[in-house]
């Protein structure tokens, strides 16, 4: 015992595996970018579904990801093979995955009913799949490392892999997109169509799968018989489980401030589109935006491990949420197609879009206190209220598209100044004020580095809370 908590003390992140680690949440991004960012105004313009129709087939999905996403944590938790508990996930769904993506964009011959019962059927296959990688990925984290530093370095990683994948799809997916379309404007200029949409698609899907293999073969689950021992896992209730998770009173706290963080950005960058082609100037300005954004959030990425060490995980999320709420004001304030000043606030607004990777270091501290209070440890379960979190985030954004037609939005036309302002706010300011709001859950979040140090002692030691009572 005593040569494994020295062990944990001496424990470091080496080059391989931040890359490694990295790697997992390139693929997640490979797929999740374009559903996040280009899957409405395709639904809209191109397969022609109302606002009513989209609305309704995201919110069967998020019922039925209250369901199978807490399924796959558990599923996950009880699962034993010689690669592990979650590198089998990424060994084997991602070929699936890659498939329901390229369905999802496909534009199929059939109208009406079926037509939305299609679309409907390989959206919720394409989140099924996503949950199964992203939540095997999201768990692999505390059966990799221990110690809430290295942790830390490794959600890092995860973000900063998520940041370069995200600039290299802000600077090739439209024009990819446009490259691959044959319709045209009035102008004689390029617009998206079907085709574009799948092939570009086609080709992201067939990168993703390589690039979680990778990711499997490098993150070996280094602690997971030590955190876990090697008796059989509990057969515990799906009820029971879940009931324990939320008496985990700072995980609860971390998903909260997940759920309406997620709502704001999410929200944000599923109509980003619109604003940039019916405010700004045209799709000409995509490219400008996205990247600076992306670029931000790779910069905002990069402060966590000295931010997180300065002022701690929770002070930190909230400094990266005020600045983020900063940035989208100043872009509400002036709806410019000034290239300056839209890199310029962009990329200020960005730099909080690092905040992921404090929580995911957070889930990580919070499954320690967890074990600690209740005796407990569920990292595919915790994985897959975050996951589901970020799901629920996205159903409640997803009368957005519904809400653009309350301000008057027209399908490739242009816009009257009124239906301009009423897009400006849904993109801007609303957001900020989300950005804001998702602060208040970490005001009840205790969990520093010092208290995670003293649970881990507890832990190597065989002590638990009820043992201090």
């Amino acid at each position: 015992m005593e040569e494994k908590r020295a062990a944990a003390v001496q424990e470091k992140a080496s080059p391989k595996l931040l890359v490694g680690y990295g790697l997992g949440e390139i693929g997640c991004q490979m797929s999740w970018y374009m559903i996040n960012n280009y899957l409405n105004i395709f639904y809209t313009d191109v397969v022609g579904l109302t606002g009513a129709a989209i609305s309704t087939i995201v919110l069967i999905a998020r019922i039925w990801d209250a369901i199978n996403d807490p399924m796959m944590g558990q599923i996950a938790d009880r699962t034993n093979t010689r690669w592990g508990k979650f590198r089998p996930y990424l060994m084997f769904a991602p070929p699936v995955l890659a498939i329901f993506n390229i369905l999802t964009f496909t534009v199929f011959p059939v109208q009406g009913l079926a037509k939305v019962i299609l679309c409907g059927l390989c959206y919720i296959g394409a989140g099924m799949a996503y949950t199964a990688c992203s939540i095997a990925y999201q768990a692999l984290l505390n059966v990799i490392a221990v110690d809430s530093r290295v942790r830390q370095l490794l959600a890092t990683a995860r973000s900063t892999g998520a940041s370069i994948i995200g600039i290299i799809l802000s600077m090739v997916a439209m024009p990819l997109i446009l490259h691959f379309s044959s319709a045209v404007n009035a102008n004689g200029e390029k617009m998206a169509d079907g085709h574009g949409y799948f092939v570009a698609t086609v080709i992201f899907s067939l990168i993703l799968i390589p690039v979680f293999w990778l990711c499997a073969a490098i993150c070996k689950e280094t602690y997971t018989d030590h955190l876990h021992g090697s008796a059989p896992a509990e057969k515990a209730s799906f009820i029971d489980n879940m009931k324990g998770l939320f008496q985990n009173d700072q995980l609860l706290m971390v998903v909260i401030a997940t759920v309406i963080g997620t709502i704001c950005v999410t929200g944000r960058y599923g109509i980003l589109v619109y604003h940039v082609i019916y405010v700004v100037g045209g799709p000409q300005y995509i490219a400008t935006m996205f990247t600076a954004m992306t670029v931000g959030q790779l910069c905002g990425t990069l402060t966590v491990p000295w931010g997180t060490k300065m002022f701690g995980k929770r002070n930190y999320m909230i400094i990266m949420n005020v600045v983020m709420a900063a940035g989208f004001v100043a872009l509400f304030l002036n709806p410019t197609s000034n290239p300056v000043f839209l890199i310029g606030a962009s990329f200020i607004g960005s730099l909080g879009f690092g905040a992921p990777a404090i929580c995911y270091g957070m889930v990580g501290d919070s499954l320690e206190y967890g074990d600690w209070k209740l005796g407990k440890r569920q990292e595919g379960l915790a994985a897959s209220m975050l996951s589901f979190g970020v799901k629920l985030a996205t159903a409640i954004c997803a009368p957005v598209v519904l809400l653009l037609e309350a301000v008057g939005y027209v399908p490739n036309q242009a816009q009257t100044a009124s239906t301009q302002m009423g897009i400006n706010f849904m993109v801007n300011m609303l957001p900020a004020i989300l950005a804001l709001v998702s602060c208040i859950p970490l005001i009840w979040y205790k969990l520093s580095d010092k208290r995670v140090a003293e649970i881990r002692e507890d832990l190597e030691a065989g002590k638990h809370a009820w043992d201090k009572q």
